[in-house]
């Protein structure tokens, strides 16, 4: 095992929440383009919207995301009315109402918006958007700022999944990456959002973080089995302060290397699922008759921005600043200042900065990978078929395939690939395998162990 992380594990690889993925995008697609995309999507078909809300009270040295921070509330105010304009300029290109499969709020921190901001948001999605029974309306939460008047918000918004940030207990950790959050502040958070029947609860964790050992992990992670929510999400810690100016306030020496990452990924692995969670895909966890549990199992899994979901839908819709949407035709995603974002809507054009139109290949191989990341094996010769090409494209003098091979990773046998249980801690080496763009640029992603 160690050889195989020393070999593969360090190779710094995309997470494949999208193929191709977003360092392909470029200013070719612009708004113009999205506008004409909009148009032709299916009206039979329902979307998912994805809001981004890109305000925090305080940042957390760790964060990787698209975040500004604020102590007043008028520039989140300002930003939910250009959202809100964002939101009926998308519905008047899309020419009629669509349902909605999905809905999620991230951030930054959505719940950070004065309650009548959700309240007037919600209302505005639901004035311009289709919402049916079955439509799941998810939020990204800090609990340490989640108010009762908040709560009470979500619950008149129809949320139906709060996703909780906890990241780790340890103090010494916290401290290391500026964010403080008691088990008392987590457990409050889950009882209030209980009691207003917002049963689906998801906790985020991370390895990987400065001083973070597989003690601690075990720890935090028996410490969150006992609020039992329904799902974990847990995410190795990406360390790019070339990127991410923050993360230069953490010291690099405190960092754990790419075995004691592993380590530290397996631990929390063993305790959740001795606690009765089933493991779904590389880093997600839930109850067994978890929705998402049912899908892994029927081959339904699918993935998306926010990871492994039961979304079926092909059309996502973006809104706010550096949000990336996707329809059948490709990717696009919005200017990423906000304050940028706002003068291109205010202007009363889409915002959309770049994007990536789809090739038939794309889709195929986008295929392949989702596959590859859910299940952890493909059908390589169905697959290609059913896109009109012939496999021999994809395996023939795949020299990192034949190492994967060669090293007992994989195996391939009349055109269907699968990983060994044991070595799927590197899945996302062999989802590369398969990337037609992956080539040495000197971008950063995460590390694949």
């Amino acid at each position: 095992m160690q050889t195989l992380i020393e070999k593969y594990g360090e190779a710094r690889l995309p997470r494949y929440t999208s193929y191709p993925t977003a360092p392909t995008f470029s200013p070719v697609v612009g708004a113009s383009t999205y506008a004409d995309w909009l148009a032709h999507i299916p009206k039979n078909a329902p979307v998912s919207l994805y809001i981004h809300i890109p305000f925090c009270r305080a940042m957390c040295w760790y964060c990787g995301c698209h975040t500004t921070i604020t102590s007043r509330d008028k520039p989140i105010l300002d930003y939910i009315d250009t959202v809100s304009a964002e939101i009926r300029m998308v519905r008047e290109q899309l020419g009629a109402e669509v349902s909605c499969g999905h809905i999620h709020f991230g951030g930054g921190t959505p719940t950070v918006m004065p309650p009548e901001a959700f309240r007037r948001l919600s209302a505005i999605l639901a004035q311009n958007f289709i919402f049916t029974p079955t439509t799941e309306i998810a939020v990204e939460i800090d609990p340490r700022t989640l108010t009762l008047p908040m709560v009470e918000a979500l619950q008149d918004g129809g949320v139906t999944r709060a996703s909780l940030g906890v990241q780790s207990f340890d103090p010494r950790v916290q401290r290391a990456i500026n964010r403080l959050q008691s088990e008392q502040q987590t457990q409050e958070a889950v009882t209030h959002l209980r009691h207003v029947g917002i049963e689906n609860i998801s906790f985020d964790l991370i390895y990987g973080l400065p001083l973070q050992t597989v003690e601690s992990c075990v720890a935090t992670a028996q410490a969150a089995v006992t609020m039992r929510p329904d799902r974990f999400s847990v995410f190795g810690y990406a360390h790019v302060p070339s990127f991410k100016q923050h993360q230069t306030l953490i010291d690099e020496m405190t960092l754990p290397g790419a075995i004691e990452r592993s380590e530290q990924a397996e631990a929390i692995a063993a305790t959740l699922e001795a606690a009765g969670y089933v493991r779904i895909g590389l880093d997600h966890y839930a109850l067994p008759d978890d929705e998402m549990v049912l899908a892994q199992k029927a081959g339904r899994l699918h993935r998306n921005f926010q990871g492994y979901t039961t979304d079926v839908c092909q059309t996502l819709i973006g809104f706010g600043a550096s949000a990336i949407g996707r329809t059948p035709s490709g990717f696009v995603q919005n200017e990423v200042p906000p304050g940028v974002y706002r003068r291109q809507i205010g202007s009363g054009q889409l915002a959309t900065t770049k994007g990536y139109q789809l090739t038939p290949e794309d889709t195929m191989r986008a295929e392949l990978i989702e596959r590859l990341m859910c299940d952890f094996k493909a059908d390589v010769d169905r697959i290609a078929s059913a896109h009109g090409f012939d496999s021999a494209m994809l395996l023939n003098g795949n020299h990192r395939l034949a190492m994967l091979e060669d090293d007992g990773v994989i195996s391939l046998s009349n055109g269907v690939l699968a990983v060994r249980p044991d070595h799927r801690f590197i899945i996302r080496a062999v989802a590369a395998c398969f990337d037609a763009h992956l080539q040495p640029s000197g971008r950063a992603h995460s590390k694949a162990a």
